[in-house]
């Protein structure tokens, strides 16, 4: 059984069992996390989308959070001598998936 969720602007599929790196939430290690917004769901029988997952949830508990690796953002204009450098982590949030209801 997999589902596909939205949360921070992305989507992910997931199962019962994985980890998964989403968009920061503001949740502490150990708590409960609830993602309303299922898109699809496969429960190895046929995949329910549309109307037919509203009330579909998937529960994760929060691992840890974090930061990304860097990421070099350099902007340089040729013959005026404008160069910029900025270095950029995003933040993330580490959860385990333990729950999907169709």
């Amino acid at each position: 059984m997999y589902a596909i969720i939205a949360t921070g602007g992305k989507q992910y599929k997931v199962a019962e069992g994985d980890i998964i790196y989403v968009e920061k939430l503001n949740e502490e290690a150990g708590k409960t996390v609830t993602f309303d917004d299922v898109i699809v769901v496969n429960n190895d029988k046929d995949i329910l989308c549309g109307d037919k997952v509203a009330n579909a949830k998937v529960t994760a508990e929060v691992i840890s959070e974090g930061k990304g690796k860097k990421v070099v953002v350099y902007k340089y204009k040729r013959k005026t001598g404008y160069h910029k450098k900025q270095g950029h982590r995003q933040p993330y949030t580490k959860v385990e998936i333990k729950k999907i209801t169709a």
